[in-house]
Parts: C-alpha cells; structure tokens; sequence
C-alpha cells in the first residue's frame, strides 16, 4: 500500500508527546508499504529546525511533509482552535499533491478528518479515521465549547466523518462504543488501544539506579511515585498535592514527582507550596524527552494516571498506562471506567480514591509495602506488554484494517 497519513501532532522518541503514529509508520514501512505523513512542527523536538512554510524529512523511511507551525499546552482554546483550522487547509491543499491507496487520518483534533475527506473524495480513496478522543463531546462537558453553532458544526463534522470513513478505529472500547452509536456496523470498527514499546522502555534496573543517583538524588532511598504528562484542565494534577500532603503523616517514605507542562502548572505547583509539600515530599521539573521517561520509569515504584471527574474522559487510552506496563511499573489511577477494569481484572496495579487523599495515600503505602501484591503486579505488567499489548500486535490490526477499507 501506499499511505497517506495525516496527523497534526506527530512526534518522535526525542519529544515528550505521543509517539503512536511514528511506530505505527515506521512499522507499515518495516511490512513494505510506502508512507508519507503530512504533520505540523508542534510536537518535534527543538533539534530539528523547521523553515516557515512546509518542508520535507525522511524518518526510518517513512517520508514526511512538515508545516511550521508553533504550539503549546498553555495555549488558549481560542488559539488552539485557530491552528486546528489553519492546519486543516494548509494540510488539505499539500495532500491533494501526493497519491495513495488509502488515507489514515488520526484525530485529535476532529479538524483532521477535513483534509482526509476531501483527499479521499477526490482522489477515490478509502478513509480510515481513528478516533483518540470522542469529539465534540469531551470539550461540551468541560464546558471548553459553548457555542451552540460551534458544537453543531462539530457535531455534524463526526457524524459526516463516521459516515463517510471505509473502517474506523477506536482507542477503547468506550470509543468504539460510541462510534457504534452513530449508526456504523461495529463490524467496521477496530478496537485498537495505545500500546507498549517494549523495545524502548524494557530496560535493565541498573538503567533506574543510575538515574536515580545521577538526576534525582532528592528521592534519597523513599519509594518513588511518579505523574508524566500534561498539567491540563481535564488532568487535575493538583490531585498529586493532596496525596502528598496526606503522605506526610500516612508514609514520609513515600516520594512523589511530577513531570511536565501545561495550563495549570504554575497553579499546583502555588498549591504545592501553600500545603507545605513542594520539594518535601512532591518535586515538579519540566517535561523531558520520552527516551529519558524510558529512564525515569525504570527508576520508578509506581506510576500514576490521572483526570478529574469527567466521565466522558474515562474512555481515554492512556498512553501513561501502557509505557508504565512497558516499563513494568504497576500504575495507579484515580477514574473510573475501561481502565479501572482491566487495571482490577490483570492486577498490574491499583484504583485510588478519586476524592479521600489519605485512603488514595493509605493504598499507595500499602500496595508498595506489600511484596507479595507488587511483584504480581510487576509479572502480569511484564506479561500484558508482550503478549497483549504491544507496538507490533497493534501495528498489524490496523494494517489489516487498512487493507479491509481498500479490498472493500
């Protein structure tokens, strides 16, 4: 096959976002397919230098058009909207200039359905659309979209996508649900969640003793409780002050750190500060490059997940869940849902309390202090990233699902 792959945040190990898309190219190539992939700058790191306008990269083979265009967590939802657009058009006018058997366009945001829509009308191509998050129904119940007109606007952009897309991919079971509930066959959809890098994040524990020696020195031998992501609206991270704070009397052995950017940084890190845990107990550092959280989860005794109590978001596909199941450290989260389920069902680590931070804390303690439980949990990490969970399981299923949406 050739393949047109569109997809406005692709990023590299290098980068501190996702990097699904890059291993999926990079293995549909490794299988003998051509791709090209038609992305933005926002999500690369700052070694590659970009002109203003589009240029052109090859990256383990697969080929890549790459427009300028700078982005940040701590946008404004007015500016983010802007470049869905602005990205939507520049991405729809390079596309009609490259030929493929198929189109693959992964959200977020929604926008990107437009330029596959229109490729794959034009060209009389089959689309295939993944959907990583259930728009626009998450942004409605933040409240982030209020507009009427806005939200009916989007709401006919996904139902006109579904319609119009030869297979569909989700990245949960509630996504496919609710792509099910639009009137498509659940026969064309394809469950296919995040998956795990074993490659990149099974590493030898002297990779974490070294770590923890050489950059965080300040966990001087307590258990270490670590949050990698977005400080966002739906995250809550705030949430990780009041599990420390609780610590201080429950377990002063417990360490706990947070990694990353975003909106609501400076505002846990002031909460932090107010409850007396920042640079006690809670350390917060900027974001680092995915090849160094492959380090700090090596370093790790448990990782963390987190959101607010925003149901809609439950159906969400961590990418945290499955690098901490990579790494084989158990994962705790505070929601409900999908993940909750199969986090009870494989015991490969543990639900919080979503409200009461000293039984969250108590479990933490607990779960880490208890042998027996914990090296459970680190086998069946070890057992679902191989055999259930990882890059190369989840490669082939979409491209079979890929071949499916041409044959048919």
């Amino acid at each position: 096959m050739h393949i047109l792959y569109l997809h406005q945040y692709f990023a590299t190990p290098d980068s501190s976002a996702g990097t699904r898309s890059y291993e999926l190219a990079k293995r549909f190539v490794r299988s003998g397919h051509s791709v090209t992939l038609v992305t933005s700058s926002a999500a690369f790191p700052d070694k590659y230098h970009f002109n203003k306008g589009w240029n052109y990269i090859d990256i383990d083979g697969v080929k890549l058009y790459v427009l300028h265009l700078d982005y940040s967590n701590k946008d404004s939802f007015i500016a983010r909207i802007w470049k869905f657009i602005y990205f939507s058009v520049r991405s729809t006018v390079k596309s009609l200039s490259i030929s493929a058997d198929v189109v693959f366009a992964t959200s977020t945001p929604l926008t990107i359905a437009i330029p596959g829509l229109i490729f794959s009308k034009i060209k009389k191509v089959p689309l295939v659309f993944e959907v990583r998050d259930l728009w626009p129904e998450l942004p409605v119940v933040m409240g982030v979209i209020k507009n009427k007109w806005v939200i009916k606007l989007a709401t006919w952009l996904e139902k006109y996508t579904y319609k119009n897309s030869k297979r569909l991919i989700g990245l949960s079971p509630g996504m496919c649900d609710g792509i099910i509930r639009h009137g498509v066959p659940s026969k064309h959809v394809t469950l296919a969640t995040n998956s795990c890098d074993t490659d990149l994040f099974d590493v030898d524990k002297s990779v974490g003793f070294r770590y923890l020696k050489t950059k965080l020195n300040f966990v001087n031998g307590r258990k270490l409780i670590v949050y990698t992501g977005t400080f966002g609206l739906i995250n809550k991270v705030g949430y990780i002050v009041g599990l420390a704070k609780a610590a201080q009397k429950i377990d002063p052995n417990l360490c706990f750190l947070a990694i990353g950017d975003g909106m609501e940084k400076l505002q846990v890190i002031s909460e932090a500060e107010k409850a007396g845990v920042l640079n006690d107990n809670l350390y917060i550092l900027p974001p680092v490059p995915k090849t160094e959280i492959v380090e700090l989860l090596s370093a790790a005794d448990l990782s963390l997940s987190l959101f607010g109590p925003v149901k809609e978001m439950w159906h969400n596909s961590a990418n945290k869940l499955f690098d901490a199941l990579a790494s084989q450290t158990p994962i705790a989260i505070n929601y409900g849902g999908w993940q909750q389920d199969f986090i009870s069902e494989h015991n490969c680590g543990l639900k919080l309390d979503a409200t009461d931070y000293c039984k969250a804390s108590e479990s933490i303690s607990k779960f880490l202090n208890t042998e027996s439980e914990y090296i459970t949990a680190v086998e069946s990490c070890k057992i679902l990233s191989y055999e259930h969970f990882s890059r190369d399981i989840m490669a082939a299923r979409i491209e079979s699902t890929l071949i499916d949406a041409i044959n048919n």
